[in-house]
């Protein structure tokens, strides 16, 4: 089992495919884009499942596929296929923006992957351009109706922000009763890319709650999973739920079971730090297996206790002005 010096278990690796999107989402990236990096800076497949390998076999047993949009990435199924074979890899779920996933849906079903995170903001197609700066809110909808027929376990993540999506809450909160869907509202965080960016009227998790309240009275409070990052709550004669994901406030820290590989090999062991060593590079230098876990286990070594101190610490390499696309969703 690997643990941090803080003496919790991580047995989980967000791993991000691609920094590319096809969506422009305005708190994820400039409206002009990123400047995307060469394939030869990226992870190669055959390295990302040698990583898999190495770090299954340490404790890692659960494996979330993010982006940028994974499914941007050329031979994706083909990958997914030698990671669902890895034996100490218990569960591969998916986070994905739902615009080039409907035909993928009976192979990802057929290799156990049926745990699918849907990125949507609105259900409203003004609402939805201005946040994404694309028209793609009906295959979306499609992909979501199509994954909700076929038995995928299906969570939205919908990013509440001031000003732009507030009237958007209640709405999405209505697929949660007619569907067994996990609505999850998302504090906005201030990584779109631009440098001096700030986050000063985000709607916190009190704020969220307080609001759905107001309209849904019966809301109860779920006991939470294990290292959940959402705090869930029911509501009567809801076939769903929903949960709130303190993403801004950071409350939920102190459980923290996760790391983060980068598209260009830089390990997060926290969103907020500014990656703390590439095994991209270590690999191409010819590193053994035996160092890349010996640097891995350094680095849970000096993890941040939480998102707060991670921050303080990256400030020092200047102000935070990533993309959420390059850091991995």
């Amino acid at each position: 089992m690997l643990l941090d010096n803080h003496g919790r278990p991580i047995n989980y690796m967000r791993l991000a495919v691609t920094d590319r999107c096809n969506l422009r989402c305005f708190y994820c990236m400039p409206e002009e884009g990123i400047q995307y990096l060469p394939q030869k800076q990226l992870l190669t497949y055959e390295e990302m499942i040698r990583i898999s390998k190495i770090f299954s076999r340490e404790g890692i047993t659960k494996i979330r596929i993010t982006g940028g949009e994974p499914f941007l990435r050329k031979d994706l199924m083909s990958f997914l296929t030698e990671i669902a074979n890895i034996e100490d890899i218990e569960k591969i779920s998916i986070t994905s923006n739902g615009t080039l996933l409907i035909d993928k849906l009976e192979q990802l079903n057929a290799l156990g992957i049926n745990s699918i995170n849907l990125s949507l903001d609105s259900l409203d197609k003004k609402t939805f351009y201005d946040i994404t700066r694309r028209d793609e809110l009906d295959i979306v909808l499609e992909s979501f109706y199509k994954m909700i027929e076929m038995g995928f376990d299906v969570k939205i993540n919908m990013v509440v922000m001031d000003g732009k999506n507030i009237k958007d809450i209640l709405p999405m909160l209505e697929l949660a009763k007619k569907h067994p869907v996990q609505i999850r509202y998302i504090e906005e965080m201030p990584f779109n890319g631009t440098v001096g960016q700030g986050n000063d009227a985000y709607w916190s998790h009190h704020k969220i709650l307080d609001h759905i309240k107001e309209a849904h009275p019966s809301v109860a409070k779920l006991k939470d999973p294990l290292y959940s990052t959402s705090a869930n709550y029911g509501i009567d004669g809801f076939n769903g739920g929903f949960g709130i994901i303190a993403a801004f406030s950071r409350t939920f820290c102190g459980t923290c079971n996760r790391i983060r590989l980068t598209p260009t090999g830089t390990i997060k062991t926290c969103l907020y730090d500014s990656g703390v060593f590439n095994i991209k590079n270590m690999i191409r230098a010819n590193a053994s297996d035996e160092e890349i876990v010996m640097a891995l286990k350094e680095a849970l070594n000096h993890r941040a206790k939480d998102g707060f101190e991670a921050e303080k610490r990256s400030i020092l390499n200047g102000p935070i002005s990533e993309s959420m696309a390059k850091i991995g969703g």
